[in-house]
C-alpha cells in the first residue's frame, strides 16, 4: 500500500501502488496546470468506514510514496474516467478500474 500525502500539517490515505499510480498521473496534470479541485474517497470498515474529501490546489505541498520498486503499467482507459471526474463539479474520486479497451496495435 501506497501513501498518499498532502498539506501541511499533512494528511496521510493509503491507496494500492496501483491506484495511487493513476491518481498521480491526474492529479499532477492539474496541478502542473495551476488547476484546484476535489479529491474524494472511502475509508474502508477496517478503518472506520465513512469518507473524506480535500481541496486540491496548486501550492499545497503533495507527495506519493509507493511501496513496490516498479512503476504499475497504466489503464488509459482508467486515467480518462479520473480526468473526467476531476474536471467535474463532483471532483476526483477513486473508481474500479475498467477493462482497457483492445486495439489493433497490441
Amino acid at each position: 500500500m501506497g501513501k498518499f500525502i498532502y498539506g501541511t500539517p499533512s494528511i496521510s490515505v493509503e491507496f494500492d501502488d496501483r491506484v495511487l499510480a493513476h491518481l498521480k498521473v491526474v492529479i499532477l496534470s492539474k496541478v502542473r496546470r495551476g488547476e484546484s479541485f476535489t479529491f474524494s474517497w472511502d475509508y474502508t470498515v477496517a478503518s472506520g468506514s465513512g469518507h473524506s474529501s480535500i481541496w486540491i490546489h496548486p501550492t499545497i505541498p503533495l507527495q506519493f510514496d509507493f511501496v513496490g520498486s516498479r512503476e504499475p503499467q497504466l489503464n488509459r482507459a482508467w486515467v480518462e474516467e479520473l480526468v473526467k471526474l476531476a474536471n467535474s463539479p463532483a471532483g476526483l474520486r477513486v473508481i474500479p478500474e475498467p477493462n482497457e479497451p483492445a486495439t489493433a496495435n497490441r
